[in-house]
């Protein structure tokens, strides 16, 4: 795993795709992380500081609070990992944990959409979708409140598409 790029390393930890989500829509600093997530300021310090590290969040304000500097951080926006292949694996378990994290408090009266499929389409409509479902993402992202503000809803979205290498033979 040490080939693996640094930044695929720090999203391998549901919590850190947690934090970046909260971290969105505004800053946030780790005693807001911690109580949001239920686990302790400095395990939330700790995701934060590695996060830095590898430049998926950026310092957006330093204030005073009780005597001291609070450090609030908010997630640097792009869509960095759309096209990655390398360690697509390892995102791909993390956000699998992720799912089931999330699927166990889904909202009973809540709706949703759920798909899984393995589909063979033209490149055409490919590029198409591909296109439709990144707009659908940032069109979330844009709209994304920080957590809590009245008259929002929490959502859980994950999102995976990509071309399947064909590793059958066509008959002859």
């Amino acid at each position: 795993m040490t080939d693996t790029d640094p930044v695929l390393r720090a999203l391998a930890h549901p919590l850190r795709l947690r934090m970046l989500s909260l971290m969105w829509p505004g800053p946030m600093s780790a005693a807001e992380l911690a109580r949001e997530l239920e686990v302790s300021h400095a395990l939330a310090s700790q995701h934060l500081r590695r996060l830095d590290a590898v430049g998926l969040v950026a310092l957006a304000e330093e204030r005073t609070r009780r005597g001291g500097r609070e450090r609030r951080y908010r997630t640097v926006q792009g869509t960095l990992l759309s096209d990655q292949h390398e360690g697509t694996p390892m995102l791909a378990e993390t956000m699998a944990r992720t799912l089931r994290e999330r699927s166990l408090r889904r909202a009973e009266d809540g709706e949703g959409v759920t798909v899984d499929a393995e589909l063979w389409v033209d490149p055409g409509t490919w590029q198409n979708i591909r296109r439709r479902l990144a707009e659908v993402a940032a069109e979330l992202h844009e709209a994304a409140r920080p957590p809590h503000t009245p008259g929002t809803v929490p959502l859980g979205v994950s999102m995976m598409a990509f071309p399947l290498q064909d590793v059958t033979q066509p008959p002859e």
